[in-house]
């Protein structure tokens, strides 16, 4: 005969639980030590490579359309690029047949919550494309604006809270960080590491901000 203790302890296990948990939550850690986000350069890289950077004000002529970004593009098989950057940050992530996330568990480093159905999870570019584009995209070829809207080599696409994504909206440092104060060395390194690559122009507002910041990385 079964107890009512174990009847209680079952009906627990299969219940969906899709509330955050904040970062003091012990479930927390394991989601930290998983996340796949290429790592930045260092902070010395960082650094020089900020120096290099083209310092010129933005330039939103012609206007920005994010259309001209195509994306989530097919990654592999039935997945985008969405549903392989919430594989990939994701823990216990499981798909359905056409790659939707069903179940799982994603920590977002820009505020330390950890939520439990990925419709509450954005993929945030942590260039924005309409930075991008005021940035020097503007010249590119809509195949390079796709590689740069799906690039999963650089440390560009991160699975983050929403909400908090939304809040970012097309705002360089100088305007927006993450409120977790640990993760903003690692934001800082990733920004300059993709704008050096693509070659893209930093403000001075930005790179003043860039350079106080990252000094004390």
């Amino acid at each position: 005969m079964i107890s009512a203790a174990l009847l209680l302890a079952l009906a627990l296990v299969g219940s969906v639980n899709t509330a955050p948990v904040e970062l003091n939550s012990p479930a927390v850690g394991n989601h930290i030590s998983r996340r796949a986000l290429p790592t930045p350069v260092s902070a010395e890289t960082a650094r020089s490579y900020l120096a290099s950077l083209t310092v010129e004000p933005e330039s939103n002529s012609p206007a920005y359309n994010r259309d001209l970004f195509p994306h989530w593009i097919t990654i592999s098989g039935s997945c985008n690029t969405r549903e392989t950057v919430l594989k990939r940050d994701g823990t216990g992530v499981v798909t359905d047949t056409s790659c939707a996330s069903t179940s799982g568990s994603w920590y977002s480093p820009y505020d330390g919550v950890t939520w439990f159905a990925a419709a509450d999870v954005d993929i945030d570019h942590v260039v924005p494309l309409k930075e991008a584009w005021v940035s020097g995209a503007r010249y590119w070829t809509t195949a390079q604006r796709q590689a740069f809207a799906n690039d999963l080599t650089r440390p560009q696409l991160i699975a983050v809270t929403d909400d908090v994504n939304q809040a970012k909206g097309d705002q360089d440092p100088a305007e927006w960080m993450p409120s977790l104060a640990s993760y903003k060395c690692t934001y800082l390194r990733a920004w300059v590491e993709v704008k050096y690559y693509y070659n893209l122009s930093v403000d001075s507002a930005e790179k003043s901000t860039l350079s106080n910041l990252l000094a004390s990385c």
